[in-house]
């Protein structure tokens, strides 16, 4: 839930670009860096740089190597969460792409299923990464099936039998709209299981799920463990019970693998980071959350190793009732120039934590274990991969935040691949209205970005305290935007505070008045170019935005805080009050803080129902029309590069990296070398 997949301005709008001392690779800046690698559909594929790597000691580099071969190999358990059905989906269509010899490479229908197979690829399953709405093909089931027909038998999946079983099962899911429409349904007045896609219960309704926890949870418990984290909840001949995903468990061949790479990384790992790659190959045999919780109090506590992962069941963004985790990973190490901001805010966490408008009954009397880092990211891994956060902050469990901290990162070298390959696209001159507001943009667009991440991951999700008797999942399906609002809040209000004036961080208010300009017009128009007309806003980020703005702009409508003006037949929204305009954000944290701290369901649902879900048609096709004309795809995600060891005599010397251009080719090296899962699971 922590994850800050802050998918801000900075993948839409050209802020400026990020300088760096030194780069690894083929370049030694930016200018002959190719950024952008594929563009289909609404995506663009782009590749980032590991500034650093070269310059690290080989132990380190070692165990980047390790890892990053770690978190590859749980690339189909992903999928397989995502939608039931969605590898045996994904090799057939790699079949039929590596078998075609039909010739016309330019016939339409040709490249309509590659772009499919693009999108698949790049969502982890076929369903859209965002939206969660199911992928229509723009090729026709006959010639479908003309190119299934061209396939050997060996080559497609034979899991469900024969060729003719294998299209019995995943054909009708691909071109009947109505089976498995959306992967996360989070409709109020439904069975969200029964109307969602996702692979992590089978057979049970939602009320059954909900009884099944409630009765694990021990009201008195100020430990808890994460009650289904790491398992599918399943109903078979009237028994409820958890297929759980460990060794010897659900997902095992993948996982035995994950635990190869990590053993490998123990023994080059230093102190005390071997003891918490050890916990954590521990709880992957056991599955038992309890090592998990231990592997996490480690984990937090381990702030000197300078490589640094995340491998695991980790978000939980996936499931509709917020309790399963989907498999993700990163490798990365320390941006040591950059993360001089975020020692500086981290160590000042009471006075923020002190001086916050909620109620003080909610705020932590004592701030513990808080610490920040900007990263630099090496590998990226499952949910991760290939639309990646600009920010993490974990662990997720709240008694183990009060009690031992949290660890926040911003993605500095991600951050710089989206702000280079966005500049000139002219998003800022078509819907920025005020000369003023594009300047100060334009001239701290990037620091404000950045700062907002770092007070969202390091400060925002890190604050507050729950109420005794609160645990902390009341929320259900609006726990992941809500508490994305409360980081974002926390963030956006401390943004103008003069503390960061005080503290060297920011030069002036100008910062905060260029991320609160673009902030609010993201929220209530831009950031619906992602979403399909006529559709509802579904992920939690996105209706965290869309609720603070649009909050904020009926809450502030008396001042005229913040406006929406038309000129020449286009809508702009223009901030008049930057002052009245922070103080709606603290009058808001205030009452979101409540509301978590309360597990207040309905007083929750009420606000996202009202400000987070619906959209103004009208408005929605001037945002799509005038976003269009622009050529921006609006969604972007990443080619990882390649680590490959150097030997001599049987022993790794090096460690080479390289950077691909070729998203197909990754994607189908993936799927060559990292195929560990059946394509029938559980």
């Amino acid at each position: 839930m922590k994850k800050g997949f802050v998918l801000s301005m900075m993948s839409m709008i050209a802020i400026g670009g990020i300088s760096c001392s030194s780069r690894s690779g083929q370049t030694d800046g930016t200018d002959d860096f190719k950024w952008i690698v594929d563009k289909f559909d609404d995506i663009k594929v782009l590749r980032y740089q590991v500034p650093g790597f070269e310059a690290l000691p080989l132990q380190q580099k070692k165990l980047i190597y390790y890892l990053n071969e770690a978190a590859l190999c749980g690339r189909d358990i992903l999928y397989d969460q995502n939608f039931k059905y969605n590898l045996p989906i994904r090799r057939t269509l790699e079949a039929i792409y590596m078998n075609y010899n039909g010739g016309d490479q330019e016939n339409a229908q040709w490249k309509a299923f590659e772009k499919y197979l693009k999108k698949v690829w790049f969502a982890n399953g076929i369903h859209h990464h965002y939206s969660t709405d199911k992928f229509t093909p723009e090729f026709d089931r006959d010639f479908f099936e003309m190119l299934v027909a061209c396939v050997p038998d060996e080559e497609l999946p034979t899991d469900f039998g024969t060729r003719e079983e294998l299209l019995a099962v995943i054909e009708p899911i691909l071109f009947d709209p109505d089976l498995y429409p959306v992967r996360v349904s989070q409709s109020a007045d439904s069975d969200m299981l029964k109307h969602s896609a996702m692979n992590y219960y089978e057979g049970v309704s939602q009320k059954e799920a909900e009884q099944f926890y409630a009765k694990m949870v021990d009201p008195t418990d100020r430990t808890p463990i994460s009650y289904g984290l790491n398992s599918k909840l399943v109903k078979e001949n009237g028994r409820i019970y958890e297929k759980v995903w460990k060794v010897d468990g659900m997902y095992s061949p993948a996982i035995e693998k994950i635990i190869y790479w990590l053993d490998l990384a123990a023994d080059v790992a230093e102190e005390p980071q071997k003891s918490t790659i050890e916990k954590l190959i521990s709880y992957y045999r056991s599955g038992d959350l309890k090592e998990f919780d231990e592997f996490n109090i480690l984990w937090v506590q381990d702030t000197v190793s300078n490589v640094d992962f995340v491998n695991g069941f980790t978000e939980n963004y996936g499931d509709p009732l917020g309790r399963k985790a989907s498999w993700e990973a990163l490798v990365n190490f320390k941006n040591e120039e950059a993360t001089r901001r975020t020692e500086i805010i981290s160590a000042q966490a009471q006075w923020f934590e002190d001086h916050s408008p909620v109620q003080p009954e909610y705020k932590k009397k004592e701030v513990k274990g808080v610490s920040a880092k900007v990263i630099t990211a090496a590998i990226l891994g499952g949910d991760c991969y290939p639309a990646t956060p600009i920010g993490i902050n974990l662990p997720n469990a709240d008694w183990i935040r009060k009690e031992h901290g949290s660890k926040s990162v911003t993605i500095q070298n991600i951050t710089e691949a989206y702000s280079e390959s966005s500049k000139g696209n002219g998003f800022l001159e078509e819907f920025m209205l005020r000369p003023e507001d594009r300047e100060r943009i334009t001239k701290y667009g990037t620091l404000g970005d950045n700062l907002h991440t770092d007070l969202h991951e390091c400060l925002g999700h890190g604050s507050g305290q729950l109420a005794p008797g609160t645990n902390g999942d009341e929320l259900k399906q609006y726990g992941s935007a809500l508490e994305e609002t409360r980081a974002d809040l926390f963030a956006l209000y401390y943004l103008a505070d003069p503390k960061l004036v005080e503290l060297g961080i920011v030069p002036n208010a100008d910062v905060a008045k260029a991320e609160y300009a673009s902030y609010i017009m993201n929220g209530m128009m831009t950031q619906f170019a992602r979403i399909e007309l006529g559709k509802n806003v579904e992920q939690a980020h996105m209706r965290n935005r869309k609720l603070i703005a649009e909050w904020c702009y009926e809450q502030g409508r008396a001042d005229n805080v913040i406006e929406k003006v038309v000129e020449n037949g286009k809508t702009y929204i223009v901030v008049n009050d930057f002052d009245k305009l922070r103080a709606l954000f603290g009058k808001m944290l205030r009452e979101i803080q409540r509301i978590k701290s309360e597990g207040d369901f309905e007083a929750g649902k009420e606000l996202v129902e009202k400000y987070a879900v619906k959209i103004d048609p009208v408005l929605h096709a001037e945002v799509l029309e005038r976003y269009g004309k622009l050529g921006i795809q609006p969604y972007s995600g990443f080619v990882n590069p390649k680590y490959s060891p150097v030997m001599e005599g049987g022993e790794i010397v090096d460690v080479k990296i390289e950077y691909p251009e070729d998203y197909v080719e990754q994607m189908l090296e993936y799927s060559r070398n990292y195929s560990f899962l059946p394509s029938k699971n559980g």
